[in-house]
């Protein structure tokens, strides 16, 4: 596929069609690499993206219990925040 540079404010860029977005798994934030004289664009998955869910899931299936037992000793006011 052939585009245009287009002018932005003092800069240059380039329009995507948004099937490609998708195509790639781009949404807001990508990673931008000069290697060989070619530009890479690569997609940025957001840390953390998704443990909302998992953590609900983890609740409701019951699986977000201590790994320590209370009787370990482990009492909050001994702790230095």
């Amino acid at each position: 596929m052939k585009t245009e540079i287009i002018k932005i404010g003092n800069s240059k860029g380039i329009r995507i069609p948004a099937y490609i977005l998708k195509e790639c798994n781009i949404a807001e934030k990508i990673e931008l690499e000069v290697k060989d004289g070619q530009i890479i664009i690569t997609p940025v998955d957001e840390p953390r993206k998704g443990w909302g869910k998992k953590f609900e899931c983890m609740k409701n299936n019951g699986d977000d219990k201590l790994f320590i037992s209370e009787d370990v000793g482990l009492d909050a006011e001994d702790w230095e925040w």
